[in-house]
């Protein structure tokens, strides 16, 4: 699904070069739910960007689900994060003014599907989150949980082979974030690769791997999934991603 090769990242002022990422190597398959950690600077922003498709790298390769991205230009590279990618962030990023339904439609707008088709993707995302009786509601009538959950909505309407999570469970509380946790172990069992970034460790526990970030490199014995799982994850994959065919 995703695989980085010796990559790097430098950033440059007329005084100063700062290398965000060094010798990054990961690999991540189809069906996996990723936990990344590690201390403030250490790297995991800049490695969730470029993982994202929202910032280039210095050096190195990049091949995200069999495309190699190194040497795109900036069409290409949004043409794929559409495709293949999903987000969501600590904070929701909802617009106060529309409502739920209005919401989940925004991206689905740009990628220029037809009116039936979207309400389809936002009936059938906000229902997987277990909002479908909220849709005409507004983002202020919701919780903090129940926000963070249209936001993974959007972000599932795409039908993203990979979702890029950023601290989203940073602004709930701990009974909230248990819940978004619980949604995003779900969304994984269907078939959605997952990469998550988090400082908190009893969430980083429940993922099925840990990747750890230290001055800009992965630890070693975390960079590659264990066959095992692996086989598992590829497989679950699969058979959700056939079951899910219109």
């Amino acid at each position: 699904m995703l695989r980085m090769t010796n990559l790097s990242k430098v950033y440059r002022t007329h005084m100063i070069e700062t290398h965000a990422l060094r010798g990054f190597d990961i690999h991540v398959r189809p069906g996996e739910f990723v936990a990344v950690t590690g201390p403030s600077g250490s790297g995991k922003t800049t490695f969730l960007n470029i993982a994202g498709l929202l910032e280039e790298f210095s050096g190195g390769d990049y091949v995200l689900d069999g495309v190699n991205v190194k040497g795109m230009d900036d069409n290409a590279r949004s043409k794929l994060r559409n495709e293949k990618l999903g987000f969501i962030f600590q904070g929701f990023n909802l617009i106060p003014d529309l409502n739920l339904f209005d919401n989940v439609d925004v991206p689905l707008r740009y990628r220029g599907f037809n009116a039936a088709e979207r309400k389809r993707r936002i009936e059938q995302a906000l229902g997987r989150v277990g909002l479908s009786s909220r849709i005409r509601h507004y983002p202020a009538e919701l919780s903090g949980g129940q926000q963070q959950r249209v936001a993974i909505a959007r972000a599932l309407a795409g039908a993203p082979k990979l979702l890029l999570a950023d601290e989203p469970t940073g602004n709930l509380d701990s009974q909230m974030a248990r819940g978004v946790m619980e949604l995003l172990e779900e969304i994984n069992e269907q078939g959605t690769t997952i990469l998550m970034v988090t400082h908190d460790p009893e969430l980083a526990a429940r993922a099925q791997r840990n990747v750890h970030i230290i001055d800009g490199q992965v630890s070693d014995l975390m960079r590659e999934p264990t066959t095992s799982l692996a086989h598992v994850g590829a497989a679950s994959a699969a058979i959700a991603y056939a079951a899910n065919q219109p």
